[in-house]
């Protein structure tokens, strides 16, 4: 009821083209999305993780949602993205694979400036929708607001990114496999970071699921 009486002082719109829809993508959007559509799955013998796979490129009207989404205070957009992901037959088979989904954490600083974390408001939808996997936020941590990655060179990501996070619960994560979920790859720098703290505990196998791949 509250949901309801909230839609109609501000009403749902499609996350992509923000047109009103009662849908978190409209039908229109929804034929779009498949020409953007990339879900291309890679497999790494030289990281801490195994296996990545993306849904878009990070180009066009893709990074300019994920922009949005992370800078301008429209964490609705979210919803749209969850949607994309859990219509895909060939995303949820590779969520499948795992037992536990984690959000890629930023430091408190900011999250307490953006209001939210953009991962793990996709990774919580993701788990409560698909109930196939569980998702834990109380276990991989940031310790240290770092510069910006995108700002910086392939060198200079792997320092700055160098023991930004801890680990709390090790014991969760002993043998199990860790699905890393963030919203944008470019160098793996930090995916590969996360994978080696939850490798170092135990963690069996560590894959990355991101929105987009730059």
């Amino acid at each position: 009821m509250l949901e309801n009486i909230i839609h109609l002082i501000y009403p749902k719109v499609c996350g992509i083209c923000e047109e009103i829809s009662k849908e978190d993508i409209c039908n229109k959007c929804k034929v779009k999305i498949k020409q953007w559509q990339r879900n291309k799955k890679h497999i790494y013998l030289t990281k801490y993780f195994t296996t990545h796979m993306y849904v878009f490129d990070y180009r066009d009207i893709i990074r300019q949602k994920i922009l949005q989404y992370k800078f301008s205070e429209k964490a609705y957009i979210f919803r749209s993205f969850v949607k994309i992901i859990l219509n895909d037959k060939k995303i949820c088979g590779f969520l499948k694979n795992y037992d536990i989904i984690i959000p890629v954490p930023i430091s408190k600083k900011r999250k307490r400036l953006r209001g939210y974390n953009q991962s793990e408001l996709i990774a919580k939808m993701i788990a409560k929708q698909a109930k196939t996997i569980e998702c834990r936020c109380d276990i991989l941590y940031k310790q240290k607001d770092t510069l910006p990655q995108s700002s910086l060179d392939k060198e200079k990501r792997q320092q700055n990114i160098k023991n930004a996070y801890y680990i709390k619960n090790e014991k969760t994560v002993q043998n199990k496999k860790i699905l890393l979920l963030d919203d944008i790859y470019t160098t793996g720098s930090t995916t590969n970071e996360c994978s080696k703290m939850l490798k170092q505990v135990g963690a069996k196998e560590i894959g990355v699921l991101t929105l987009a791949k730059d």
